[in-house]
């Protein structure tokens, strides 16, 4: 079977994580068969279209690297891509329904709609907020109605009585009674546009889409489209309802676990490479060893055997590290044209940088990879080298478990040995640290800390010695010598 995938978006609001994977998931399944992955925009919501929206959709493509074999921009025998440009197909296509007896005008006003729902709320019945009304109309009357240029939908003919089965790849067979279905579903809208069903169904046919990779949540409509297909006398593609994207509460990931669309990651400063190695894994494995993979890699590993049937966690933190791992690996050049349109913008450095600055961000570039998580993270990182500490919070120069008296002697025994690194090493360097941390009677960290934050200004900064180094001993011993004052003036 010649394999043709596609992902379809509605472009209403910006890409979603939970989405891009199964843009991904659908574009490697492609892949790994030898076949086409079609984009498709299905914006027949005219209320809700937003060009923003759209523009997003294309950003978010470019900065993951995904090219589709068919769509805008990319035309093919099977287009146009973009739904609002097919309307007439869809009518035909209803206006056949109507004709086939599988489908029938429906003059009901909103305010008889609305009245049915609040009827069937007052009743406690189940709210299907439509009673079929129309469905025994004479094509006289139907006739008779649109000659008058009295408004209306077409609807669909969901049988009364009977079973329909949705086959899932995946979940297996899933079966629903017709009486469950939604009764008489609109197919085409008052002003002529179709609804998702109408045109996601007549689509994926003259598209010769062979497999659907969708969100679970589109298996209530499963049922559905399966009947839109029998009426046209088409054979269903093989559907695949992927597995849930849950935050770590179990719950559906949304807004309250944080970051949610890919614009969010994207400007904190997450990699493309690691958010599609780290999405890829939500819902699916290779093995349960291997985590770390290329595109290129899954675009040729790729299987649906692979899929679980279980919900995929969105964790954070996971992709956190991920990220960190992805920065480690990068040459030092490729990360600082990343990291120095972040500290331009963030006014740290001269755009375009200065000599001096440029020797700075040559310096601190292999240190500053061992730290970061994230781009984003690199202008407060790495400001103390750029420019002096403004202010200090002097319980963050307290290391715990020691009080400003304690500080103040270790920190004044730091000073003399960051002075003698003038002429030792940092091997050196760090054995005297250690010799002096013990007897002093503290931790190492006890004595590191308060010179990182006479530094930098916070708790958080790259390997102590080559920050050192990178700012200048001279410039170190005034941020320290600051800090002492301070501590003696507290003292006193």
């Amino acid at each position: 079977m010649s394999v043709r995938t596609r992902y379809a978006p509605s472009p209403t609001g910006l890409q979603h994580i939970g989405g891009v994977r199964t843009a991904l998931f659908n574009y490697f399944f492609a892949k790994s068969r030898g076949g086409e992955f079609i984009l498709r925009i299905e914006d027949t919501d005219r209320q809700r279209y937003s060009d923003e929206a759209y523009q997003d959709l294309l950003d978010t493509f470019a900065w993951l690297g995904i090219e589709w074999d068919e769509g805008p921009g990319r035309e093919g025998k099977y287009g146009p891509y973009i739904q609002s440009e097919r309307v007439e197909i869809h009518q035909q296509y209803a206006q056949k329904l109507i004709e086939e007896g599988y489908a029938y005008y429906c003059f009901c006003t909103p305010e008889r709609l609305d009245s049915i729902r609040k009827e069937q709320m007052a009743q406690k019945k189940k709210v299907i907020g439509y009673d079929r009304h129309c469905r025994n109309l004479s094509p006289e009357e139907a006739s008779e109605k649109i000659e008058k240029g009295i408004p209306h939908v077409i609807r669909f003919k969901v049988p009364e009585e009977g079973s329909t089965l949705l086959r899932d790849i995946l979940l297996g067979d899933i079966k629903r009674k017709n009486e469950d279905i939604s009764p008489d579903p609109v197919l085409l809208k008052t002003d002529g546009f179709p609804t998702y069903h109408l045109a996601n169904v007549i689509d994926d046919r003259l598209m010769e889409i062979s497999h659907i990779l969708r969100a679970q949540e589109w298996i209530p409509s499963g049922p559905l489209h399966v009947l839109l297909y029998k009426a046209f006398g088409w054979e269903p593609p093989i559907y695949c309802h992927l597995p849930m994207v849950m935050g770590k509460d179990g719950q559906k990931l949304s807004k309250r676990h944080g970051a949610t669309s890919v614009r969010e990651f994207r400007t904190a400063g997450y990699l493309p490479e690691a958010v599609i190695n780290y999405v890829s894994l939500v819902g699916w494995s290779y093995d349960d060893a291997r985590e770390f993979f290329s595109k290129e890699e899954l675009e040729s590993l790729f299987t649906l055997d692979k899929l679980n049937k279980a919900p995929g966690v969105f964790d954070y933190k996971k992709l956190e590290w991920f990220n960190g791992q992805y920065i480690r690996k990068m040459d030092d050049s490729e990360l600082r044209n990343l990291i120095v349109p972040r500290l331009a913008a963030a006014e740290i450095i001269s755009s375009p940088p200065t000599p001096e600055e440029g020797a700075i961000l040559k310096g601190m570039m292999p240190i500053v990879k061992e730290r970061l998580k994230t781009l984003g993270e690199a202008p407060e990182m790495v400001r103390f080298l750029f420019h002096d500490v403004k202010s200090y919070n002097i319980n963050e120069v307290i290391p715990k478990k020691l009080d400003r008296e304690k500080t103040l002697e270790v920190l004044l025994r730091a000073r003399t040995l960051v002075e003698n690194m003038k002429q030792n090493n940092d091997e050196k360097s760090e054995v005297l640290f250690r010799d002096a941390a013990e007897e002093l009677g503290v931790k190492l960290g006890a004595i590191l800390m308060p010179v990182r934050v006479s530094l930098t200004g916070t708790t958080v900064s790259p390997p102590l010695f080559e920050s050192i180094r990178l700012l200048g001993i001279d410039a170190a011993l005034k941020r320290i010598d600051r800090v002492i004052a301070l501590l003696k003036e507290v003292k006193e």
